[in-house]
């Protein structure tokens, strides 16, 4: 869970944009929206293709460059790379010194290189609709582009935990800075307590995974999945995937499992996720693996028994919630967040990155926190 900011008492409409139907009971209504132009940072693909004759090659050169973590400061870090720019997503929070106005939104941000995301340009892309002097408690915003669309999915509440859904945004070009505006709230049936949702794209089908509540009441956070019928409806009953089991996972209470960020490779799916309290030293990464063909098939993921990604004593505490982009070689390279210091909790959180390696089996190796690191940028 975030610290929940409670100014005045807001509330945040939207409803859902169609019926869903369960799992078993499948909607005889086809998709009208296939899922087969999917492109986000969280597909992360390696393909090759055969040079159209009389095209002439072009040479690409590469330079390391020694990037210093953290490169920003923040938390919740989501970052897609789409032509040559970095787009991150957070969020957007002003209020006057008198408190006569406020403003409480999202922003995108867009850089030239991920080493320079703090010197980013910043656009308000969406408001609150109400803009007085308080906040409908938005989380962890992301940012897809699918099927030729930009999206925005992001959390909020109406100044009531108990209340924190999923709500969808929609880009009005395709230019992600410019202003986005509301589809709705995107559920499943059973409506529960619901954040960090994000996209999975499988061959022609799109899911949607998220971590929440299996009843009313905060005792744990699970992730789960559903298939979507569109880029802002869930069509199928929520299904379960992980639930915090190891001790690792198990830091703090409630116990959680939250910020899943998909990771495609080679063929391979995989779903980083946060494991134990964000406000503990001790949150981290943990991992599933898609091991089947069907996505709504528990038995189809399997979780790694230890944290892929972890602290390191003094250098970096309760590193988590991240996303995946590229570098400008084409490798792959994770956007986290994490603390200096041991014990602050949500204070002074900043954003680190680093590079994803792969093993012989085609698996992703994230190695550990590090101050430096070597990231590859093109020669211009």
């Amino acid at each position: 869970m975030k610290p929940i900011r409670r100014l005045s008492a807001l509330l945040l409409t939207a409803t859902m944009l169609s019926p869903l139907a369960a799992c078993d009971s499948p909607d005889p209504t086809e998709s009208t929206t296939p899922a087969t132009e999917v492109t986000e940072q969280a597909t992360v693909e390696e393909s090759s293709a055969e040079e159209t004759a009389g095209e002439e090659e072009t040479t690409v050169n590469f330079t390391m460059q020694t990037v210093q973590n953290p490169v920003m400061s923040g938390a919740d870090p989501w970052v897609i790379r789409h032509g040559d720019y970095y787009y991150s997503c957070f969020l957007h929070f002003y209020i006057a010194p008198d408190w006569s106005y406020g403003e409480y939104g999202i922003k995108v941000l867009k850089a030239s290189s991920l080493d320079k995301l703090d010197e980013a340009e910043e656009f308000v892309v969406y408001l609150s609709p109400s803009q007085g002097a308080g906040d409908f408690n938005f989380w962890a915003p992301e940012l897809h582009y699918i099927n030729g669309e930009w999206y925005i999915y992001f959390t909020a509440d109406d100044n009531n935990n108990d209340n924190h859904r999923m709500y969808v945004l929609k880009g009005t070009s395709q230019d992600p800075t410019q202003p986005f505006e509301l589809v709705g709230k995107i559920t499943d049936p059973s409506d529960k307590w619901a954040i960090d949702g994000t996209v999975l794209p499988l061959g022609d089908e799109l899911y949607f995974i998220w971590s929440g509540w299996e009843g009313d009441q905060n005792i744990a956070q699970k992730i789960y999945i559903a298939h979507m019928s569109n880029p802002w409806t869930i069509d199928s009953e929520r299904v379960c995937i992980s639930t915090p089991k190891y001790q690792w996972e198990r830091v703090g209470e409630p116990y959680v499992n939250e910020g899943p960020a998909v990771l495609q490779h080679n063929g391979k799916t995989f779903v980083t996720y946060s494991a134990s309290g964000s406000w503990t030293d001790d949150y981290c990464l943990g991992m599933l693996t898609l091991t089947g063909d069907d996505p709504l098939n528990p038995d189809h993921w399997a979780k790694s028994p230890d944290p892929v990604f972890a602290k390191v004593p003094g250098l970096l505490y309760g590193p988590g919630h991240n996303s995946f982009t590229t570098a400008d070689d084409g490798s792959v390279w994770m956007v986290y967040h994490g603390n200096v210091t041991a014990g602050a909790g949500w204070d002074g959180r900043s954003v680190w990155i680093a590079p994803v390696t792969f093993d012989a089996d085609g698996n992703p190796l994230f190695g550990k926190p590090q101050t430096t690191v070597e990231l590859p940028v093109a020669v211009k």
